[in-house]
């Protein structure tokens, strides 16, 4: 029976080990990531930023019980303050945070990581990308990190994330490039295209490095999906080649970041789309209105066309596209592929600003006129881009309610139509028309994709 039994087990499959061996050389023992942190480090620094902000009394604004609590609760000052990380980009102290870092910052201290200290002046600021072009004063050969064309990053690539999380100091940590030509991913006000990394970013992060394995910058650390507030491993980076243009922007003299203008309104195809077009994948961005003064317009672009790629990049979503287009930057030419009927065809984009005309005859009403503060302007591109209006707007638009107007219900960016049944065509006839239907007043807009009517006593 013993024999049996161990004739049984001798026939049993045996689990083989995987081959495991320990460093063969020194040079395998000391194989580390220190040389290249040693050579980045230095130029990416902590950030403590402040603004002074006043807290004001809920009612403070409201004409009635305002002048109740007028001297209960004056305005008093309150510092803010923000902790953060930023990226030396040149010699002469050119470097690059987040908005929400330094953004409206009175006072900007930047610390290296030798213990230096400087102060920051912000050049150019931008909310929607989340990016701050910042000066050092009196900086003059300080360490800093080269751009690498964001374009040539790979899935799968090695990459280091240096910043100084929770303010504990200087901190780095590895990961991969885990996915790229993430749009609408981020969180907060920043849109556009991110670089998406496992390795961990924490609040501090922001503003500072994502490396490559050569020490070079491929984007700037913007913000995390996350529950907890601490890293799931899922951050997002603003590509090296997008900071790059602000630079440019920054160093020449611009105060707002110029995007080309598009001109045009656009879906993503998905699968019902593509087959109803008789595609073969979904891929693209479906054209479904274009303003008359659009340059895509004036390249030969239409209503039902799909853009596939712009600089011989695809696209897909309409962040991405207009991502590639402030990538280019204004003046320049851009190369679109499109699809219409089956065929593919290129066309040469010029690559614009929104033209700031007709003129806006920007008109606000003054302490006699009803609603007094309300500001009205003529709808053009320039005014399309800035208040974020449908592509096809046109009429008179509010820039601002004023404190009456928002009483009766008005917002900036509400499109006024009429005004007790009176077609409103120019700025100059809202102070005229409210003052003819007084007392009773009847606002006809267009707020969004909705029509309302906003009806009050003057």
């Amino acid at each position: 029976m013993i024999r049996i039994l161990l004739a049984l087990v001798l026939m049993l499959p045996v689990a083989v080990q995987a081959d495991t061996r320990i460093p063969a050389s020194k040079s395998e023992i000391s194989l580390s990531f220190a040389p290249l942190v040693k050579q980045a480090a230095p130029a990416v620094v902590n950030i403590y930023a402040s603004r002074v902000v006043e807290q004001r009394s809920p009612f403070a604004d409201d004409p009635f019980f305002g002048n109740f609590f007028r001297d209960f609760a004056a305005p008093r000052p309150r510092v803010q303050n923000s902790l953060g990380s930023g990226v030396i980009l040149s010699p002469d102290g050119i470097m690059v945070s987040n908005y929400h870092v330094v953004g409206q910052a009175t006072d900007i201290r930047v610390v290296l990581n030798t213990r230096e200290e400087y102060a920051a002046r912000v050049l150019l600021a931008d909310e929607e990308s989340d990016i701050a072009i910042l000066k050092l004063d009196g900086a003059r050969d300080m360490p800093f990190l080269r751009f690498r064309d964001s374009d040539t990053v790979e899935v799968g690539e090695l990459v280091l994330a240096i910043g100084n999380p929770f303010g504990v100091g200087q901190t780095v940590s590895s990961g991969i490039v885990s996915g790229l030509a993430r749009s609408g991913t981020a969180t907060g006000n920043a849109r556009g295209y991110f670089i998406q990394t496992d390795a961990p970013i924490n609040p501090g992060n922001s503003g500072g490095a994502l490396i490559d394995i050569n020490g070079d910058l491929i984007g700037v650390n913007t913000s995390i999906l996350t529950r907890s507030g601490g890293s799931n491993g899922i951050g997002f980076a603003i590509p090296s080649a997008l900071v790059e243009q602000f630079v440019k922007q920054a160093t020449s003299g611009e105060q707002r970041f110029q995007r080309p203008w598009a001109g045009l309104t656009g879906q993503s195809v998905d699968a019902d789309i593509s087959e109803s077009l008789g595609r073969a994948a979904p891929q693209g961005i479906l054209i479904s209105a274009i303003h008359p003064a659009s340059p895509f317009l004036e390249a030969g672009l239409r209503v039902g066309d799909v853009i596939l790629q712009v600089d011989r990049q695809p696209v897909n979503t309409p962040a991405e596209m207009i991502y590639r287009m402030s990538v280019k930057g204004i003046g320049e030419t851009a190369r679109v592929q499109i699809a219409r009927q089956g065929k593919t065809k290129a066309l040469k984009v010029n690559l614009i600003a929104p033209p700031d005309s007709p003129a806006r005859n920007t008109k606000t009403l003054g302490g006699n006129d009803v609603l007094p503060g309300l500001t009205v302007a003529r709808i053009n591109p320039a005014v399309i881009e800035e208040l974020g209006l449908p592509v096809n707007s046109e009429g008179i638009v509010v820039l601002d309610p004023g404190r009456w107007g928002a009483r009766a219900g008005l917002r900036a960016g509400d499109i006024i139509t009429e005004i007790n049944g009176r077609v409103i065509e120019r700025p100059a006839q809202v102070a005229r028309a409210l003052a003819k239907a007084a007392p009773r007043i009847a606002i006809t807009a267009i707020r969004g994709s909705q029509r309302i009517q906003l009806r009050f006593r003057a």
